[in-house]
């Protein structure tokens, strides 16, 4: 078995399929992965063949956790739920511990099916108490369910609850552990700022970071982020999670793992 990358603190690294690896088949993407010593990230696992996932002996960091289905409507809370519940056998199979969500449900490319020009306290309401069941459905599987926060200037335009405040005021009034902030860093640099303060304001509610860098949405050390200053700050913090590459391969994939990885590794 493959040694996990020493990044020289608590935390673990991963990296997503879906983003790295491209031209390969999507299983040997994620043994490629794996052997390189990170966990693995996937999102849609309906287009995926599971049985040959679970073959690999990678292991599996978080995947998409519904189907269809939004939040703050309750035909669409119905369905979103349900949704979960078939994830949540998926991600028994793969021995996979974080499920992840969003504000609504986004089509193939990024954009919400539900649009929001502006979000209702009935929908507000709604998206709690959809939540909350959905942080019982965790309970009952020993799962977690992430919540993540994302950009509406760039990649999601019209996605409701989609800065990290919003997701964080969530699920700090669901107050569940298997619900928890799914804090993509790529996404709040372009939405909020202050990504280390946000860090600091959000931690205790964090179940996983991703990471990419701005502009371009690819590997640290490709754009404005300051990389290595977040990782001495969740080191300094003391974070035993997961951070995950959710971003493209500038160059050679391999080139950007051993960017991410050297982002993520603190010296002493």
């Amino acid at each position: 078995m493959t040694e996990p990358v020493d990044t020289g603190s608590s935390y673990r690294l991963a990296v997503s399929a879906e983003m790295v690896f491209v031209d390969l088949p999507f299983e040997d993407r994620v043994r490629r992965i794996a052997d390189a010593g990170f966990e693995v990230e996937i999102w849609d696992w309906t287009k995926k063949d599971i049985a040959a996932l679970a073959k690999t002996g990678a292991t599996f960091s978080s995947m998409t956790g519904y189907i269809t289905g939004t939040l703050a409507d309750l035909d669409g809370a119905a369905e979103l739920l349900r949704t979960a519940e078939q994830s949540l056998r998926v991600a028994e199979e793969l021995d996979c511990p974080r499920l992840n969500v969003h504000g609504t449900g986004l089509d193939d490319k990024g954009l919400p099916v539900i649009p929001s020009a502006a979000v209702t306290p009935n929908m507000w309401l709604t998206a709690a108490k959809t939540l909350t069941r959905l942080a019982e459905l965790g309970e009952r599987a020993g799962r977690v369910f992430t919540l993540e926060n994302l950009n509406t200037a760039v990649d999601h335009p019209g996605t409701p609850f989609a800065k990290a405040a919003d997701t964080l005021a969530l699920i700090e009034a669901v107050d569940n552990p298997h619900l928890r902030l799914n804090l993509d860093l790529y996404h709040a640099q372009i939405g909020e700022g202050n990504l280390v303060q946000l860090i600091e304001r959000a931690l205790p509610y964090v179940g996983e970071i991703q990471v990419a860098d701005v502009p371009g949405r690819c590997e640290p050390g490709t754009g404005e982020i300051s990389y290595p200053a977040v990782a001495a700050a969740l080191d300094r913090l003391g974070y035993t999670g997961v951070v995950g590459l959710e971003g493209w391969a500038a160059d050679e994939p391999e080139t950007a793992l051993d960017r991410f990885r050297g982002a993520f590794t603190v010296s002493r």
